[in-house]
């Protein structure tokens, strides 16, 4: 028989479990994270919450070569955080979707209540 502490730590655990998911969903959750752990990409997906902007503007907005800005942008697009439009000959970015936002927005706040 198990006690009443015992319990409520079995029931604890199967909760944590469920916030866990499937596997899948923890892989692409931690891609996610790791893409935008990386201060380049962090950086264009904040430029991007504000407003679409071709590749040559975003090289510019954040000190960069244009190729190391396409390259970085691959990844995030393959990763579904931007998505591109053409206009003409000219490509713009945005980002995906608003959860993408609503991610920035959060982490931003965040970051400025611990005061960086």
């Amino acid at each position: 028989m198990t006690t009443p502490t015992e319990q409520l730590t079995q029931k604890s655990i199967r909760i944590a479990r469920s916030a866990l998911g499937s596997d899948d969903m923890v892989a692409d959750l931690s891609e996610l994270f790791h893409a935008l752990g990386d201060p380049t990409r962090l950086k264009i997906a904040l430029a991007l919450s504000v407003r679409e902007l071709c590749v040559a503007d975003l090289a510019s907005a954040i000190g960069m070569s244009e190729s190391a800005v396409s390259h970085q942008l691959r990844l995030l697009k393959t990763l579904r955080l931007v998505r591109p439009r053409k206009s003409g000959k000219q490509v713009y970015y945005v980002l995906d979707d608003t959860h993408v936002d609503d991610l920035l927005r959060t982490g931003r706040l965040h970051a400025l209540e611990r005061g960086r």
